[in-house]
């Protein structure tokens, strides 16, 4: 759980928690860390992507992360 967001969550809430999270996480604002912050901000990234697409958060709950994966012959 990525952004800590519930399924039921709409996409309000899951907009509230990437900014949240992406400000908090990103690679310039931490200098001490920034292997793991950009790590984490690039899962940030990939979370807000599937959950803000109707169509890609669909695939993701039918089929997990394989199913938005194109090699993976979906």
């Amino acid at each position: 759980m990525v952004l800590g967001v519930k399924k039921p969550d709409d996409k309000k809430a899951i907009k509230k928690a990437y900014h949240k999270l992406s400000l908090k996480w990103h690679p310039d604002r931490n200098p001490d860390n920034v292997a793991e912050a950009t790590e984490v901000f690039k899962k940030i990234g990939e979370a807000y992507d599937v959950l803000s697409d109707d169509r890609k958060r669909e695939i993701y709950d039918l089929h997990g992360k394989e199913g938005l994966n194109p090699s993976a012959g979906g």
